[in-house]
């Protein structure tokens, strides 16, 4: 089934998880209330979701997959590495500075969450550290990056990095304003890449 073709109450009923799970926390969150948030029936939520891990998953596959979308549409051809590096960390801080509740539910819900759920959610992530993998090869290609790091690792550690910061900001209470840690963290970045 595509995105496309999922129904309103589908949509619904995670729009109200996400909201339901950052306030009360995953374990906590009982489906009925996401059914009352969503404005569903209960009885509805087994209609999509066979059980309430199904709904986190669905919710970060969903999340990610619009995030991934919003990166595809923000890079283009003519940018060097270093802009798209910029880009996706761009479009990473300010979602999530700009949904609160998908920040919670991505940074602190989901690191509590079994080793099965993990390991799902893991799958949904592998297209964002492609994404960052491709950046960093075309700066490997056009010489503007170092030749001799491993892309693998590299990958991951510009994810980390991003992931930390946002996590460290909600610790924080939000006291600042996380897009504006962008230009610093690409420019730690760039001190261990750039040729």
């Amino acid at each position: 089934m595509t995105s496309s073709k999922k129904p309103d109450k589908y949509y619904a009923i995670l729009e109200g998880a996400l909201k339901v799970f950052a306030e009360n926390g995953y374990h906590k969150s009982q489906v009925s209330r996401i059914a009352k948030e969503a404005g569903v029936a209960d009885g509805t939520i087994y209609l999509y979701f066979k059980k309430k891990e199904d709904i986190l998953t669905s919710l970060f596959q969903e999340k990610l997959g619009e995030l991934v979308e919003k990166f595809t549409q923000g890079l283009n051809n003519q940018m060097t590495a270093k802009e798209a590096l910029q880009k996706v960390c761009e479009i990473h801080f300010s979602e999530l500075e700009g949904n609160i509740h998908l920040a919670y539910v991505t940074q602190i819900e989901l690191r509590q969450s079994d080793l099965d759920l993990r390991k799902e959610i893991g799958l949904a992530l592998k297209r964002y550290i492609v994404l960052i993998e491709n950046i960093l090869e075309k700066g490997k290609r056009d010489g503007s990056f170092r030749t001799d790091f491993d892309v693998k690792l590299v990958r991951l550690l510009i994810f980390g990095g991003m992931d930390e910061v946002v996590t460290s900001w909600l610790i924080s209470g939000q006291k600042y304003s996380l897009t504006a840690q962008v230009i610093p963290t690409i420019d730690f970045f760039m001190k261990g890449i750039e040729s």
